[in-house]
């Protein structure tokens, strides 16, 4: 039974995956996982979000209308048409890259009005930023006020925090330095179309398809010492360690964490890498820097959708009991 303060929702949409989870003020209680689809009209991802919310509710046998606020986690960046928020993202719109992998011709995704059309409140934020809002709430960043969130997954996103403020920009895409520029030489292509940025050379999406390999196999050879594909990752980190020197210097940040589904599986072998990348240059800046793992682990994009959301009155209880460590993943 919900409590008198009725059910919220979070919706978090990757490069590859879609999770909806449904929560009341006891927690975090059930929760859907599935692929993203990437075809159809520009609408088949606000639909298939819908479809899965309508299917969580099903399993906690309440009616949709019963979910007082929809928080939505998104990989980006965002556009504005029609006064409306919707996603511009290289890594589901086919339109903007014409890669063989994305099969669609969306050049705009239009997120806002089709979920606007079914849910009441609903607050909308790059994934990164509800990443980093969820650490900040109940992970390793809550004394913490200039951090940033990083996630190395299909694409790299940033969500950035300086002096307790959380950025956000013109249209919500702050934070997007993954498409930082930072060879003027490689060939490595993004699908934004920038050659030579950190997300067309690190991404799982752009290096794997660059080296026709998946990337979890390349670097599970080199943690057991394969040297051709330790070489490989070696290279990533420096460029993400580069990456993040470059973040460190302008922003003044002391935190970062880590996370994304390539982080997470290869963390041991990326972090000494990562790390002597960044404390190898002006200990002035770097020094007392702390790179780490995001403390909600493979939840943390979802729990972020969820504080976009959270009434006041829950936080503190959750804080307290973390009611997610018990959430089970759900598959359909």
């Amino acid at each position: 039974m919900s409590s008198s303060s009725g059910w919220i929702a979070a919706i978090d949409i990757g490069g590859s995956k879609i999770a909806v989870t449904l929560a009341d003020a006891s927690g975090p209680r059930y929760r859907i996982l599935q692929a993203i689809v990437k075809t159809g009209p520009s609408r088949a991802i606000p639909e298939q979000c819908l479809s899965l919310l309508h299917a969580v509710c099903d399993q906690a046998a309440i009616h949709y209308s019963e979910i007082v606020s929809v928080g939505v986690s998104a990989c980006g960046p965002f556009a504005y048409q029609d006064n409306l928020l919707g996603l511009v993202a290289p890594n589901l719109c086919g339109g903007l890259s014409n890669a063989d992998d994305l099969p669609n011709d969306w050049t705009f995704i239009p997120l806002a009005s089709v979920l606007q059309e079914h849910c009441g409140h609903v607050v909308i934020d790059n994934d990164c930023i509800a990443a980093l809002t969820a650490e900040r709430f109940f992970g390793a960043a809550q004394n913490e006020l200039n951090c940033a969130y990083v996630t190395w997954s299909t694409g790299i996103g940033f969500g950035l925090c300086v002096d307790g403020h959380v950025l956000r920009g013109k249209h919500g895409n702050a934070g997007h330095a993954g498409h930082m520029l930072l060879s003027e030489v490689s060939a490595a292509l993004c699908g934004c179309g920038n050659q030579g940025d950190l997300e067309g050379l690190i991404s799982g999406r752009n290096l794997s398809q660059r080296l026709q390999q998946p990337l979890e196999v390349i670097f599970t050879a080199a943690a057991n010492g394969d040297p051709a594909c330790l070489a490989i990752a070696e290279e990533a980190a420096q460029w993400l360690g580069r990456g993040l020197y470059n973040l460190i210097t302008t922003l003044d940040l002391r935190c970062i964490l880590m996370g994304g589904s390539v982080w997470r599986h290869h963390a041991s072998l990326l972090a000494p890498l990562v790390n002597n990348e960044i404390h190898a240059r002006f200990p002035a800046m770097t020094s007392g820097v702390v790179l780490q793992s995001a403390a909600l682990g493979e939840l943390v994009a979802d729990i972020g959708a969820l504080s976009l959301v959270l009434p006041e009155s829950w936080k503190a209880d959750w804080n307290a009991r973390q009611p997610w460590r018990a959430l089970a993943t759900t598959t359909q």
